[in-house]
């Protein structure tokens, strides 16, 4: 649960690729009885589903105060980019937030510091929500460089002169996505005081308000404890996302009442 005076906790499902129309529909609607149903959790709730689902996903969470993001956005807002969805198209179709820098975006398509950093800002443009993915290798946690390793993706993926409150940071170390192996409470406290510590520094205000999501096998046995650490101010939730009832435990071990990203 956040501590008092800290930020609005952010909890967000990133179903990656995963989901046809009549599955990613039900699961969301699933979701949305929750809602419904149990009521009163934690700030921010924002479903991230594949680009194909996104204008019906929106539909089914109408009026139930879950948000919508989306996986990625190129940082053109227009032009021959085959394949790809400009931060503005987002925006239009009703998202609240992107994710960029995921670590699967950065291994996979090649993508640098600095092509996170204009998508986030291509986002900022348009009001979306980035949300900047950072995390090390598990040769770098070996080798004790986790901290060194974040810091520089840091300061090449976070854009600069905007407030704490514009955009959200995602720590997943790369080693922990998908495995069901965790950091140690003390190693995730570490790297997120870090994180902290550069906002105060980068932005030009609201540092207080920036969060400061973990992701890497947060799931519905370990979210109450990764997210009662300090400095940890939401998750960013991958496989366990896609099974609504265990998702829903891990948004309802951030705390407080929901409240859409809407207006953004």
């Amino acid at each position: 649960m956040a501590a008092s005076g800290a930020p609005r906790p952010l909890v967000v499902a990133n179903w990656k690729m995963n989901g046809l129309r009549r599955d990613g529909i039900d699961r969301a609607r699933a979701l949305v009885l929750l809602a419904r149903n149990k009521g009163q959790i934690a700030g921010e709730v924002v479903l991230c589903p594949p680009a194909t689902l996104l204008h019906e996903i929106r539909a089914a969470l109408s009026g139930s105060g879950i948000g919508l993001g989306a996986q990625d956005c190129h940082a053109a807002a227009s032009g021959a980019h085959t394949g790809d969805l400009s931060a503005p198209m987002l925006a239009d179709l009703g998202c609240a937030y992107v994710i960029v820098g995921h670590s699967e975006r950065r291994a996979g398509h090649g993508e640098s510091d600095l092509q996170v950093r204009a998508k986030a800002e291509a986002a900022l443009a348009v009001g979306l929500g980035p949300i900047i993915c950072v995390g090390e290798s598990e040769a770098a946690r070996d080798q004790g460089q986790s901290v060194a390793v974040v810091r520089a993706q840091l300061e090449g993926s976070v854009p600069s002169g905007v407030a704490g409150e514009a955009l959200a940071i995602a720590y997943e170390p790369i080693w922990a996505i998908g495995t069901g192996r965790t950091p140690k409470p003390e190693q995730i406290a570490e790297v997120h005081a870090m994180i902290h510590e550069f906002g105060k520094a980068r932005f030009s205000g609201g540092a207080a308000a920036l969060r400061v999501l973990y992701g890497g096998s947060v799931n519905a046995r370990n979210a109450a404890e990764i997210l009662s650490l300090e400095g940890v101010n939401g998750a960013l939730v991958g496989g366990a996302s896609l099974e609504a009832a265990g998702f829903w435990t891990i948004c309802e071990a951030a705390g407080g009442p929901v409240m859409a990203a809407q207006g953004r």
